[in-house]
């Protein structure tokens, strides 16, 4: 078992979890950390301003959980309260993110902290997400993991963490890095993770599920467009970086974000054919990234043509 900071008086991880406006979820995450295999980790909890009962939830919790420190801020983003969190609060060796209606396994922090001991250069980890709407028992989907560290040339053709919630890295590692930028809302963890990784710092996966993933039809990940702004925020950011790619890369990458989108379009509720207008935003802008993985791209190509025509029901339904 990984001991070390326990040893000195401080935590293995901080647990990092911004909040806004979760009282429908928060408790039963705060539960999944609560039963972590491993104990030996602090929970900083930002309540980014929340208008609804989290707060009551908030102290009811912690006055029971004496690892938990809950700390309110005006409302700022997400980007800025995990920011504050690790340069203002955490004290542990490594930074554990996780969203305020995501859930981890319950082996999740044994498992990371193993992968750390097991490997002294490693900057940070992350698995397998399993994507689930009410119950995460019923979900049916995982995310594949890469088998290689993750690079900003990948990351742009597909972020393979796929969630903050699923991603635990070194607190000194990600302190150097400056933390995420407080200006972008949607796509953050991506912007970061790119920076993070042209600074020439490892992130390996764990081929395990580790976190489940609450798909949502509302909130932030229903903004298509300012997601795709946020992916070409983190272009930049490479390309500022000195990891440049070469203009039919950046194309082949912007593609295959553009199908990650419309993928996700589908199973959401959002407006009728958005998904067939970034289907059809991608191929056109790159045929070679939008079907480089001809199933991928065909079948969300297809999808998004017959999505258009369904009832909301059957969208709902559609799923692959």
């Amino acid at each position: 078992m990984f001991i070390s900071t326990a040893q000195e008086g401080r935590p293995t991880f901080s647990v990092v979890i911004p909040c806004w406006n979760a009282e429908r979820t928060i408790a039963e995450t705060l539960t999944s950390v609560q039963n972590q295999t491993f104990a030996n980790f602090e929970i900083i909890l930002v309540d980014d301003g929340s208008t609804d009962g989290s707060a009551a939830i908030l102290d009811q919790w912690s006055r029971g959980e004496a690892r938990l420190k809950v700390i309110r801020v005006a409302n700022g983003g997400p980007s800025r309260a995990r920011n504050h969190a690790v340069f203002e609060h955490a004290r542990g060796e490594f930074l554990a993110f996780l969203d305020s209606d995501d859930l981890w396994l319950p082996e999740k922090l044994q498992i990371v902290a193993d992968a750390f001991q097991a490997d002294a250069g490693l900057d940070g980890v992350y698995g397998r997400t399993v994507f689930f709407r009410d119950r995460p028992d019923a979900a049916v989907t995982v995310s594949k993991v890469s088998g290689a560290p993750l690079t900003p040339k990948s990351l742009l053709r597909g972020n393979a963490t796929c969630t903050m919630s699923n991603v635990v890295v070194r607190a000194d590692a990600f302190r150097a890095s400056g933390g995420f930028d407080p200006s972008i809302v949607y796509s953050e963890d991506l912007e970061w993770l790119v920076r993070f990784t042209a600074a020439g710092r490892r992130i390996c996966a764990i081929d395990k599920a580790l976190t489940f993933y609450r798909s949502s039809d509302g909130g932030l990940s229903i903004n298509f467009e300012k997601m795709h702004a946020g992916w070409r925020s983190a272009a930049t950011s490479a390309q500022t970086a000195g990891y440049r790619l070469a203009p039919a890369a950046l194309l082949a990458a912007e593609a295959v974000h553009l199908r990650f989108l419309a993928r996700r379009a589908l199973r959401s509720q959002g407006p009728r054919f958005t998904a067939l207008k970034l289907a059809v935003r991608g191929a056109l802008l790159s045929p070679t990234g939008f079907f480089g993985n001809p199933v991928h791209g065909l079948l969300t190509l297809m999808a998004a043509i017959v999505e258009g025509m369904l009832p909301t029901g059957l969208r709902l339904a559609l799923q692959f």
